[in-house]
């Protein structure tokens, strides 16, 4: 995905933007993004959720809500944009990529927000990738420690793969699990900052008349997960389907590429970057340190 977006930076700002292109631009951005983010749902059950049990769950949502809110208010502090820190917080306590582009779909930031944000979470999950496997024996952490630390502070869900199977099958398993149950932590998020966001006007209060409304797809991706809870889906359909959000995300990350402005981006300076490294930095302090003394 973050490929995608590079080639459609490369052929905004060399090429340009044909005027036959820009619907299916605005389309891909929009709808296909939509799309893709329900059928995410379909990669996640109820049971799987569950087999975390409640302290596991304790744990993933105490680090969402508390990482949400510290990179927030770290933003305030370093002057970061408000969309791109919550663009950043979104990506960081939830699932990367994917979260930045459902966030921004209510919180109508720019295209290089959403560039901005992706590059962080994937270059910081990228680097926890690598690290995180050199660190269990360090952090005298046995191989459901380790997976379960992985799946709740490291982005991607394929980083989350990587490291933590370098622990072992246990590890892996747990890992897994734990990281999708964050992706299902996307729905309740994106809610939250649709209500929030929509009933609001540009100088923070409350338009007349104007009723917030919630995000279409956030329903429906809870639905796919109540679907794939209840009915037996074939493997080789629900392979097909996980390529088809991949396909359907890196779509949607082209387009917003092909939007994005270099000279905008690159006035933002380092702020937001020290911004997404704080980030990732509290995520994984404060669930190790959850995982000690909870787990």
């Amino acid at each position: 995905m973050m490929l995608a977006m590079l080639i459609g930076i490369i052929l905004g700002n060399v090429a340009g933007q044909p005027a036959w292109l820009r619907d299916g631009i605005l389309f891909s951005q929009r709808r296909l993004l939509r799309i893709a983010i329900v059928l995410l749902g379909l990669q996640l059950t109820f049971a799987e959720i569950s087999r975390l049990g409640p302290t596991g769950l304790a744990i993933l949502v105490a680090a969402l809500a508390s990482t949400f809110v510290f990179t927030v208010c770290a933003a305030r502090l370093l002057r970061v944009e408000e969309k791109v820190a919550k663009l950043i917080a979104a990506g960081t306590c939830v699932c990367g990529a994917s979260a930045v582009v459902a966030a921004n779909a209510v919180l109508r930031g720019t295209e290089e927000d959403v560039t901005y944000a992706v590059a962080c979470v994937t270059i910081f999950g990228t680097v926890a990738m690598f690290l995180f496997p050199l660190l269990p024996e360090l952090l005298h952490l046995n191989a459901r420690e380790f997976g379960l630390w992985t799946g709740a502070s490291v982005h991607e869900v394929a980083q989350v793969v990587a490291a933590s199977f370098q622990y072992g099958q246990i590890a892996g398993e747990t890992g897994t699990i734990s990281k999708l149950s964050r992706v299902m932590m996307l729905a309740p998020l994106v809610l939250a900052m649709g209500l929030l966001s929509r009933g609001r006007d540009e100088e923070g209060k409350e338009p007349a008349g104007r009723v917030p409304t919630a995000p279409w797809f956030v329903f429906g991706f809870i639905a796919a997960t109540c679907i794939n809870s209840i009915v037996t889906i074939p493997a080789e359909m629900k392979s097909n389907l996980a390529w088809l959000t991949t396909f359907l995300l890196t779509a949607a990350l082209a387009a917003m590429g092909m939007h994005t402005d270099l000279s905008k981006l690159g006035s933002r300076g380092f702020r937001p970057a020290l911004l997404g490294l704080l980030a990732s930095v509290f995520i994984a302090v404060f669930t190790m340190v959850c995982i000690k003394l909870f787990y």
